[in-house]
């Protein structure tokens, strides 16, 4: 059932842009705009522009622009109506729906229908959890013996699947739900017989929230220490269109507003490590939930925060897990620390095992930057051997050369000569030795891509590129004018039936389009003559657009061209040749409009008048070459009156 357009409306106008880009990017304030890192594209220094005032982001580096709800639909993957939806929802606006149908529901979009199936889910697990005798006795008393108090079980929706074979899979299929689609998910598994049984059985669940807190997979855990040896302690959701757990981390949800505040994420292994350290108060922690650290993991973290501080078992297997992922954080150009517990502890039973306090104490106490942690560990393996001794050294300015910025690596440089008594010439030397091969390396490589540089409204000259149509940044800078100030007035003089000037309030939509239009002249470029071709339309009915109109347009191609327009970090043209500039801008309004109606009009006679000199060349018959000459003289006439009226505009 589609929303109604004054909902959309009222969604979309109520929405600021800078709170839901703000749940995922941390934005620092610049002026009466915010700026962050890009979460379309890596970068090191931020690009990323949210405008409040116009409710737009954009990104100078790799282009990606729109309103609240073009965000979620790239950064989220949304449909236009789940974002709608998401947003009407965050901001308390009721959207007239009816309920779906098992029919209607399933006839959905694969990605929609995978949520609904995953929230149903979370739901039954919940219930069971709370509300059965299998559930409390079992699963319930489970969590309670590892010492999980109830708000931590109900904040993270913790729940409890029945050991009977086919409960949960018999359960969806009476409320609609496709065993196929079942089995497709994960949530049933397909016996040779062609029944299907449950993949969960007998487990405690753990529901995984993405960013939104919408839930897109499931951990469930054994609980009969028999059945362990037999069966996989942990069993997973397989990936799927939603749910792919490189880019995944456990506890994101529920920790990204504490990663920004703190500026700084905790990283451990495990559910139970997070539950544990929410439990306690810790609340800035997330999983990388049984894999092994992945790049887009760290870039997850780097939208909230460039500091991480990893926290690992204290076992040989703990260690080598922090050591893994040091450099690709500090590649990503990030800040770690390694915290690691004393041997017998992991996260979950340090925290289960010392106060709140002590254990905040310890993370603070114990918390040492990367150099420091891997040179340690690595000396003490090498002892008193000169040859394993060198090879600690190449070990540890290989992770300093992955660092991108030079002022830390140099600091790093420092900080590795007093640990590895060593001088820094000797580390630096071998440094730049490894930087330079990385160099000459990446030469024989395609290097990146260049982003398409935001439309800039620059005056087209006769040098410009022969493939632009004529006029064509010209033609732009009027739909800029038309976007920016299409609804102001300006007073107008016109002489009325009786031969007498009178003044009268004209917008700056109607003078552009109505000179236009008298001058039987449209826009070339077909995006931008759709732009035209609404105002136009609007003067009519008296009912001028505004830019948000624009912004949030159907259209993708108008809604890009508009904000790209709006967002431009460039001036238009108009406003500073020619020595044409006061303080306010809306002093020199008209003037401005003149002079780029007049500008582009001249561009367009010089393509005419460009097209008839060729046509001249190839035609010979007498009769043809005098309507051609009288076409140049048309137009010549026209270029004369145009250069007089520049000439009135720029004069000073």
């Amino acid at each position: 059932m589609p929303i109604p357009r004054e909902t959309v409306e009222q969604i979309l106008s109520t929405a600021r842009i800078e709170e839901v880009v703000g749940e995922f990017v941390t934005l620092k304030k610049r002026g009466a705009n915010y700026i962050g890192l890009c979460p379309f594209h890596n970068e090191k220094t931020g690009s990323f522009n949210v405008n409040p005032a116009r409710n737009i982001f954009k990104c100078f580096g790799c282009g990606k622009a729109g309103d609240s709800a073009k965000f979620l639909m790239e950064h989220e993957h949304f449909t236009y109506p789940e974002a709608l939806r998401y947003l009407a929802k965050k901001y308390n606006i009721q959207i007239e729906e009816k309920e779906l149908s098992p029919e209607e529901m399933m006839a959905q979009t694969e990605r929609e229908k995978m949520f609904n199936i995953n929230a149903f889910a979370d739901k039954y697990f919940v219930d069971t959890l709370w509300n059965t005798d299998e559930g409390k006795s079992v699963g319930l008393d489970y969590f309670h013996e590892r010492g999980f108090l109830n708000p931590i079980i109900e904040k993270f929706h913790l729940g409890y699947s029945p050991s009977q074979w086919e409960a949960f899979t018999n359960y969806a299929k009476d409320n609609g739900y496709d065993p196929e689609f079942l089995e497709r998910v994960g949530f049933s598994i397909k016996r040779q017989n062609g029944d299907y049984y449950d993949r969960y059985h007998g487990r405690v669940m753990f529901p995984i929230h993405n960013l939104t807190g919408k839930v897109i997979g499931f951990g469930g855990r054994i609980l009969k220490s028999d059945a362990e040896k037999k069966l996989a302690k942990y069993q997973n959701s397989p990936e799927s269109e939603i749910y792919q757990k490189k880019e995944t981390l456990y506890g994101i949800y529920f920790a990204k507003s504490s990663i920004v505040n703190q500026d700084e994420c905790i990283l451990v292994e495990g559910y139970f490590d997070v539950l544990r350290m929410h439990q306690l108060g810790v609340t800035n922690v997330v999983a990388s939930s049984g894999t092994s650290l992945t790049i887009e993991q760290i870039r997850l973290i780097k939208r909230y925060t460039k500091n991480i501080t990893m926290l690992y078992d204290g076992d040989d297997a703990g260690i080598h897990a922090a050591l893994r992922g040091t450099d690709m954080i500090l590649a990503e150009g990030m800040n770690v620390r390694v915290v690691v517990l004393p041997p017998e502890h992991d996260p979950d039973s340090f925290g289960k095992a010392y106060p709140s306090d002590e254990v905040t104490r310890y993370l603070k106490d114990n918390a040492k930057d990367f150099i420091r942690f891997k040179t340690e560990l690595l000396l003490k393996d090498a002892a008193n051997d000169p040859i394993k001794k060198g090879q600690v050294v190449r070990t540890i300015v290989e992770t300093i050369s992955v660092v991108p910025d030079s002022i830390f690596r140099i600091a790093y440089v420092k900080e590795s000569s007093l640990l590895l008594d060593m001088p820094e010439e000797t580390l630096m030397m071998e440094l730049n030795k490894l930087l330079r091969a990385k160099f000459k390396k990446s030469l024989g490589v395609e290097g990146e891509v260049i982003p398409d540089e935001p439309v800039v409204t620059q005056p087209q000259t006769k040098s410009e590129d022969e493939n632009l149509p004529p006029g064509f940044y010209q033609e732009r800078e009027l739909v800029k004018l038309l976007l920016v100030y299409g609804q102001v007035k300006l007073i107008d003089t016109r002489v009325d039936e009786d031969g007498h000037e009178v003044e009268e309030q004209v917008s700056v939509a109607q003078l552009i389009i109505d000179d236009l239009i008298n001058d039987e002249i449209v826009f070339n470029d077909p995006v931008n003559r759709k732009i035209f071709n609404v105002y136009d339309k609007a003067i009519d009915s008296g009912n001028l657009p505004d830019d948000q109109y624009f912004i949030t347009n159907e259209d993708e191609q108008v809604s890009k061209l508009a904000i790209d327009l709006l967002t431009t970090p460039y001036k238009l043209d108009c406003w500073d040749r020619h020595g044409i500039f006061v303080k306010k801008e809306e002093d020199m309004l008209r003037k401005a409009v003149k002079y780029a109606v007049l500008r582009y009009k001249d561009l367009i006679i010089d393509g005419q008048l460009k097209e008839i000199e060729n046509q001249l060349k190839e035609e010979r018959d007498i009769d043809n070459q005098m309507l051609l000459l009288k076409k140049k003289k048309h137009w010549d006439d026209f270029r004369v009156q145009i250069n007089r009226e520049l000439g009135i505009v720029i004069a000073k």
